[in-house]
């Protein structure tokens, strides 16, 4: 890298999953929206056409107006080749297809078990773990033998796993996850703001300093303010007065279950009512760490807490959509533009080539940022960016009315580390039956797991099937 007339150059990135028709787009087109830095991005992923899709697209993008920087894609057919001389390393990859996160979300449906998402927590997650963990552990042996002094900033899910894993086989890695989660919930805080204020333009989402820690897709918001205001009575007073949610956030055919990423905060304002600290994750993850009679005891319910359980058939659809698009891009067919996501990795890119400081959520092995949860757990706190380094912003203990909750989640997650690393298929099931949202006998939680295990047994040839 060099720096010359005020842009960081010849910047090195190597994109694991390059082939991606999500994140990778987004990152293009936020790279293509910073003016102060260049260089190349080398793109690798298991489908080979994929990845030279996107670096047709990655390179047309050089040519769009409003392109404040210039970024050579390469499509390679080797991890060597990416990591090799790479500053940075983003990963973002699907671990299998969703044939096998159909049945990670739809089998339990069989007894009587219902998941949001499915792609962290609950008998899905674990099945997805044990998926996605060596190919974690492949990707961390290529980090460490070909670009052992690169940045690594994680997209996939589950994302603790992930980042566990990448440590844990390459101790000296500097890797960090990255999850926009709570940026709705800033988003929040910001609309409660503007509101109870009366202002007519909105408040900008990086206004609202908050103190995050907890778990990935179970974060808590212990401290909330804006321009000095404590914006906890603010928050409070609203979710007394709201008990149903936001008014200005409903279906256009008030049926919750046809939207399926879609929700007014009425389960986060029902957790807040009982506990007193901000839930800061969106309501269909936070219902999955929750116990399962709670929120997700049946559709009903679902609906009645005004979110939806996303199935994987739209997920399908939609995936076809994202191919049929990015043949648009390819062929010419169907302009490109450039948009900034909202997503940090590029201002994150920035902060440590030396651009510019700033503190954002992000998930790290907890060296004490979080004071009473297992050293070497990964969780979500604050971090403060800056040249050359990620420091981890001290967040203090768990607050002793959600500690149960939270202990719970990573004990659970520091267990499925281990029996996954161990290949232990005894000591996985322990955590699957173990899960809040496994509530049906143990004999049915095992016919479950073997079944599922067996759905997806092509990824699961290191467990001896």
């Amino acid at each position: 890298m060099k720096f010359e007339n005020g842009v960081m150059k010849d910047i090195r990135i190597a994109y694991i999953g390059g082939g991606s028709r999500g994140w990778a787009w987004g990152l293009m087109s936020d790279l293509y929206n910073a003016g102060d830095i260049s260089g190349e991005v080398m793109l690798y992923d298991i489908d080979g056409k994929a990845a030279k899709n996107n670096e047709i697209i990655g390179n047309m993008y050089t040519a769009l107006e409003g392109a404040k920087s210039a970024w050579k894609y390469t499509a390679v057919s080797t991890p060597e080749e990416a990591l090799t001389g790479a500053d940075f390393v983003i990963i973002s990859i699907l671990p299998g297809t969703f044939d096998e996160m159909e049945s990670d979300v739809h089998e339990p449906e069989k007894y009587g078990i219902y998941q949001s998402v499915g792609d962290t927590s609950g008998p899905g997650g674990i099945i997805r773990a044990m998926r996605t963990v060596p190919m974690y552990e492949e990707i961390a042996g290529y980090i460490k033998k070909f670009a052992p002094d690169a940045w690594v900033i994680n997209y996939t899910n589950p994302m603790t796993l992930c980042v566990r894993t990448l440590y844990r086989v390459f101790p000296q890695i500097k890797a960090f996850g990255c999850c926009h989660e709570v940026f709705g919930t800033q988003k929040f805080l910001a609309w409660i703001a503007k509101e109870h204020f009366g202002l007519e333009e909105d408040i900008p989402r990086g206004d609202i300093k908050i103190s995050v820690l907890g778990v990935n897709h179970f974060t808590w918001i212990t401290k909330a303010s804006w321009r000095g205001i404590d914006l906890f009575p603010l928050y409070r007073d609203y979710c007394e007065k709201n008990p149903e949610g936001r008014a200005d956030k409903v279906p256009i055919d008030n049926n919750w279950m046809n939207n399926f990423f879609s929700s007014n905060e009425k389960l986060k304002i029902e957790l807040f009512r009982r506990y007193g600290v901000i839930a800061a994750a969106g309501d269909r993850h936070l219902a999955e760490f929750c116990e399962g009679k709670w929120y997700l005891e049946n559709p009903d319910r679902v609906s009645e807490m005004h979110f939806a359980l996303t199935p994987v058939s739209w997920r399908k659809e939609d995936l076809a959509k994202r191919l049929e698009k990015g043949e648009g891009y390819v062929s010419g067919n169907l302009p490109l533009k450039i948009r900034f996501t909202g997503e940090e990795g590029v201002n994150q890119i920035r902060s440590i080539v030396g651009l510019n400081d700033f503190v954002t959520n992000v998930n790290l092995p907890n060296v004490g940022q979080i004071e009473d949860l297992p050293r070497g757990a990964v969780v979500e706190t604050n971090a403060r960016f800056c040249s050359g380094s990620v420091l981890p912003v001290m967040a203090g203990s768990v607050p002793k009315q959600i500690y149960p909750l939270i202990a719970r989640v990573c004990g659970q997650q520091e267990a499925l580390n281990e029996a996954i690393a161990a290949r232990d298929l005894e000591a996985v099931f322990n955590v699957f039956a173990n899960d809040p949202l496994v509530t049906c006998s143990i004999s049915d939680a095992r016919k479950l797991f073997d079944k599922m295990c067996l759905n997806t047994k092509k990824y699961l040839s290191s467990f001896g099937y």
